[in-house]
């Protein structure tokens, strides 16, 4: 068996950075408040969780665009 190349996506930002990670960053930096006012998404207003955000987020694409490209913008800073 070969071991893992270490970058198989070198051109790809999110690689190897889990959805839990991404929105636990994004809570922590921000909080839930500047959040769900800066993408406008529910489960960062109405009673915001990990737990409930990453159960949206994973079922609802445009969503997790969304927080992805967000998070990209935040580290990027």
């Amino acid at each position: 068996m070969e071991p893992k190349k270490i970058n198989e996506q070198p051109n790809n930002p999110l690689h190897g950075v889990k959805l839990a990670e991404i929105v636990q960053y994004l809570e922590e930096t921000y909080g839930w408040e500047e959040l769900g006012f800066a993408m406008n998404i529910n489960c960062f207003k109405n009673n915001p969780s990990i737990k409930s955000s990453l159960k949206f987020l994973r079922r609802t694409p445009w969503a997790r665009t969304k927080v992805e490209n967000f998070y990209l913008k935040s580290i990027q800073k």
